[in-house]
């Protein structure tokens, strides 16, 4: 993650400085000519556990390595609500169309300074992949195996709904797939 190096108001470095706030002193990133504070609040990402027919649609960003597959995901854009949020991530990344969506949770992912925002999405249509992502497969709810990061709580969170109890990768056995050679 990139981190502010300089003022974005005025280019002078930016400095780590103790200050009051509510809470008790906090150190911030400050800069000491015009006063901006980069807060460095949590970014909102939208999360789809996409259904079709009766299975879970999984894609893998074409950016990972391995054969690593997950949710659909994408930040919310200025101006839309999160559901809409994610009928567009869907529909960009997918070519599928939603016709329900359910809240299952808001997860958090400090590693990446994100707060997930997850929903179950019914969708139809035919899949074809945007460039960002390389690969799909379809899941039985039964064949589905969760992974130990805020996406993976949602669809333990969703399969339990459904009467599932999840089942975790362990940390190990989740850097093994990112290891594996690229497999058709």
């Amino acid at each position: 993650m990139a981190e502010f190096r300089f003022c974005p108001q005025c280019a002078t470095p930016l400095s780590w400085l103790t200050q009051m706030e509510d809470g008790g002193e906090v150190m911030r990133l400050r800069c000491t000519a015009c006063d901006f504070t980069h807060w460095n609040n949590p970014t909102p990402v939208l999360a789809g556990i996409v259904q079709v027919g009766d299975q879970i649609l999984l894609a893998r960003n074409a950016a990972w390595p391995g054969r690593r597959f997950a949710l659909i995901t994408g930040f919310m854009e200025a101006g839309e609500t999160p559901e809409d949020g994610i009928r567009r991530e869907i529909a960009e990344e997918t070519n599928l169309q939603v016709s329900a969506l359910k809240l299952i949770g808001v997860y958090d992912f400090q590693r990446m300074n994100q707060v997930i925002i997850a929903y179950h999405a019914v969708a139809e249509g035919q899949v074809r992949l945007s460039p960002e992502l390389a690969e799909y497969k379809m899941f039985d709810f039964k064949d589905l195996i969760c992974w130990p990061a805020g996406t993976g709580y949602a669809l333990g969170d969703w399969l339990r709904t459904i009467g599932i109890e999840p089942k975790f990768m362990t940390w190990e056995e989740r850097a093994a797939q990112s290891q594996e050679p690229n497999q058709d």
